[in-house]
């Protein structure tokens, strides 16, 4: 279940009701159901809990609440460490263990697959825990309104002032604490531990490399093509590029692109370009049935170009890296009948946050 779009409700506060949360929603929000039969979201419960709430928007079909007290606490409850917790909009999950954390994203990836992806039982293994739950971001994007330099409110009314932020690397908080020094126009500042890099880049730099030795794996011994599409500066192709006879990349960042060839060994080339206009050439020039497709793409997942051209060219295999669940299982869904979902691991890629990264490994249907 994902949690409630925005939208325009009724709004008020309501006299408090009590409910059990049964279940936590994409997005974070727990999720009960009222007396009157209404499902009912609302932020910072647990599954487990009974929780006393007040309605403050309805539609017909559910409602959200805000939470009041917790009668029936879980005992996988803990404090948030974070005194922003609850205001800032980053975090959902810092009053859940760690434990209990990637229990959700692992259901919530399977519930996505099931009910978006049309797959009745999802091979979904349990979330790759990150090594560590806080202090992993290597990059944080702070606003500046006024006086206050930090992150959105959860409400969304304004800002919360950051003075630390307890996601980010020692590195980057370094950095905010230079930035609050300074004198600058108000807007949106990035600050990354590594700088030297370019386009995009995994925010957990642990986790990124647990990533990296699982599509290794799932590459088996190679042979044949690699594809990376979307491809960074290689992050995948250069690392798994000996494993292959020929590993090409295909990224649209010129930067990133010019970066990646630095690296390259004999075997391994870049093309810039749309991953949708240039695939096509590529699998033109390959025998498919030895070739590997690696897909990164952003979060609003790959073109039906992409789709149709993977289902025209039936390759050996597709391992697809998401940040979006949702679009993951689209994407799969748009590859049934020539791709089945072999196994789909979560990882987690932010912890303490309701974003997961999933890398899902696709094979052709016998």
């Amino acid at each position: 279940m994902a949690s409630p779009p925005a939208g325009t409700y009724r709004r008020w506060v309501t006299e408090p009701e009590t409910i059990d949360i049964t279940d936590i929603a994409f997005g974070g929000k727990a999720v009960g159901r009222l007396a009157d039969g209404r499902v009912c979201f609302v932020p910072d419960a647990l599954p487990s809990e009974r929780v006393r709430v007040r309605v403050v928007r309805e539609t017909k079909r559910f409602v959200e609440a805000q939470l009041d007290r917790v009668s029936e606490a879980s005992p996988r409850r803990v404090k948030p460490p974070c005194p922003y917790f609850g205001k800032c909009g980053g975090c959902s999950y810092q009053h859940a263990a760690h434990d209990l954390q990637l229990e959700i994203k692992t259901n919530q990836v399977r519930e996505v697959l099931r009910r978006l992806g049309g797959i009745e039982a999802p091979p979904v293994q349990p979330a790759v825990a990150s090594p560590l739950p806080y202090g992993y971001r290597n990059r944080i994007t702070v606003h500046r309104i006024g006086g206050r330099i930090g992150f959105h409110r959860r409400d969304g009314a304004g800002l919360v002032d950051i003075e630390v932020c307890l996601l980010a690397s020692d590195a980057v908080n370094a950095g905010l604490m230079e930035l609050r020094r300074e004198r600058w126009r108000e807007g949106a500042r990035t600050l990354r531990e590594h700088n030297e890099r370019f386009g995009f880049h995994q925010t957990n730099d642990a986790v990124a490399a647990l990533l990296l030795d699982a599509v290794e794996n799932a590459c088996g011994d190679g042979g044949g093509s690699l594809i990376d599409a979307y491809c960074g500066d290689g992050f995948f192709a250069n690392r798994l590029a000996a494993k292959f006879e020929r590993a090409t990349g295909i990224e649209w960042n010129e930067r990133s692109v010019a970066q990646a060839r630095t690296r390259a060994a004999a075997n391994e080339s870049y093309i810039e370009g749309d991953v949708s206009e240039r695939l096509g050439e590529v699998l033109a020039g390959i025998d498919p049935a030895r070739a590997t497709v690696i897909l990164d793409p952003p979060s609003q997942g790959v073109d039906a170009r992409v789709l149709d051209l993977l289902t025209a060219n039936r390759v050996a295999r597709i391992l697809y890296v998401s940040c979006n669940p949702a679009t993951l299982a689209r994407d799969i869904k748009g590859l049934s009948g020539t791709y089945r979902l072999a196994a789909a691991t979560p990882f987690d890629m932010f912890p303490q946050t309701a974003e997961v990264e999933v890398l899902a490994e696709l094979a052709p249907v016998s």
